[in-house]
């Protein structure tokens, strides 16, 4: 008896993405699979080398990319980049909130009121600014999708990043918001909760051995994952499989939240 085996694809031919904080970890990692799938990708970042090189490898894969730099917590560049985007590909339909920031680490007691308004800017109101820009141009082409990435740091607190974890679970309620008020066109937005990643962003949490042990000790797959391990859920939120589902915080964390880490039996 032969087993019977499906594989989802993502047909992204056509489509337009706008990925923030694409130059590197996650968002690079997201917008190389984007361009592979047959999307023409939009990158946003601050530093504008490392933006086009992120391009540049697009590029040679055979795919489109524009990189445009831009700090997305301020809202005329946000508006100049959507702009861009528009002009080079004709619309929007796919946008990617990846871009975060977390100047503070320590008690929270002990941040400064420029730490949160840096936070916020970046992380949940940057969030915003490119929802509410590449609203409009999604609504003209009959729709789109919206992928928030957001942190299990917004639904488990996490030592020393007191700020952080607020912003991220402004995100996670940004999202249920926004997929409301969206629904009726057809814009499904939901968010990606990823677990520890091992990018530059959280180096110092994997390259910190004692952090390390004790990170892995409480994920029962006993590891931290890699960017590309989030390239699929992606995807799936990007594609028309994902059309019926819309306010959604998928966890993608190694089974941290689960709170079960295994433990050997008598």
């Amino acid at each position: 008896m032969s087993e019977a085996r499906s594989s989802f694809t993502a047909d992204l031919n056509g489509k337009v993405a706008l990925i923030t904080g694409a130059s590197r970890g996650i968002g690079r990692s997201i917008a190389e699979a984007y361009a592979a799938a047959g999307a023409r990708v939009v990158l946003a970042a601050r530093k504008p080398e490392e933006l086009e090189a992120t391009a540049e490898a697009i590029r040679q894969q055979g795919g489109e990319a524009l990189a445009v730099p831009t700090h997305t917590g301020h809202p005329d560049e946000v508006e100049a980049l959507v702009v861009r985007a528009v002009e080079a590909f004709g619309g929007i339909d796919i946008l990617v909130n990846n871009a975060a920031t977390n100047p503070h680490f320590g008690p929270i007691l002990t941040a400064e009121p420029s730490h949160w308004d840096k936070t916020f800017e970046v992380n949940v109101k940057g969030y915003f600014y490119t929802a509410r820009a590449c609203h409009p141009h999604m609504k003209q082409r009959g729709g789109g999708k919206i992928i928030n990435v957001a942190s299990i740091a917004g639904v488990r607190p996490q030592p020393g990043m007191g700020v952080y974890c607020v912003t991220k679970a402004a995100v996670l309620m940004l999202t249920e918001v926004l997929a409301a008020e969206l629904a009726p066109d057809n814009i499904q937005v939901n968010a990606i909760v990823p677990g520890f990643i091992r990018t530059r962003f959280s180096r110092v949490l994997w390259e910190t051995p004692a952090l390390h042990d004790a990170i892995v000790q409480q994920i029962p797959q006993r590891r931290m994952a890699e960017p590309e391990e989030l390239v699929g859920l992606a995807l799936f939120l990007a594609s028309s499989a994902s059309d019926y589902m819309t306010g959604a915080a998928l966890p993608i964390d190694g089974g941290l939240l689960i709170g079960y880490p295994p433990m050997p039996l008598p």
